[in-house]
């Protein structure tokens, strides 16, 4: 399961963009918080803090503990993370406030394992789904899902109803969607695969 993680935050006034890239410049990030039992506040977190803590995890849909200055520490969810455009740098955070039996929504690294014996029949994988969505208490929350791969052959195709998903742990997606599909070398996906593509599954 993910750990959980510990970052400064301080409560901060509503102010406008100038304001805002003058605390990014200082070493903050603007950040909110809102969700069960708090009105939204604004808050800043450290951001080199921040970035490493993102940097290590292998998804940004995390729980950390967020200690308030002078009011103390709340369980949260990182829910977004906004990006500058250009340089990709996060410039603001949404958290959302929870406890240990609060559901989450979040988006976990799909991870293949195992070795498909269509790869020595010459196939390729060709991955349509690289993050799940799922939903789970803040406990139960993993870092990465495991797909094993290592039953299917030349021509097959795993689904989001065929994977075992951790304990508490349940997906959004159709049971139907592909994630992943063996498929011939220098040709394109079968009809199935091509058409589960289209989906936006991730």
């Amino acid at each position: 399961m993910a750990k959980k993680t510990t970052l400064k935050a301080a409560s901060r006034a509503r102010t406008g963009s100038g304001r805002l890239n003058q605390m990014r410049r200082e070493g903050w990030l603007p950040s909110v918080i809102y969700g069960r039992g708090t009105e939204n506040k604004n808050l800043k977190v450290d951001a080199k803090t921040f970035n490493e803590v993102i940097a290590r995890s292998s998804s940004e849909n995390i729980i950390v503990n967020l200690e308030i200055d002078g009011e103390g520490t709340r369980l949260a969810f990182l829910q977004a993370i906004q990006h500058d455009p250009l340089t990709g740098n996060a410039v603001h955070a949404d958290f959302l406030a929870i406890d240990n039996k609060t559901e989450i929504t979040a988006h976990i690294p799909a991870h293949l394992v195992g070795e498909a014996p269509g790869m020595k029949a010459g196939g390729v994988i060709e991955q349509y789904v690289h993050a799940l969505e799922i939903i789970c208490l803040p406990d139960d929350l993993p870092e990465i899902i495991d797909v094993d791969i290592s039953s299917l052959e030349l021509g097959d195709s795993l689904h989001v109803g065929e994977v075992v998903y951790p304990k508490g742990v349940r997906p959004t997606h159709s049971a139907d969607v592909v994630i992943v599909h063996i498929g011939r070398a220098g040709s394109g996906a079968d009809t199935e695969a091509a058409a589960a593509s289209e989906t936006p599954a991730a």
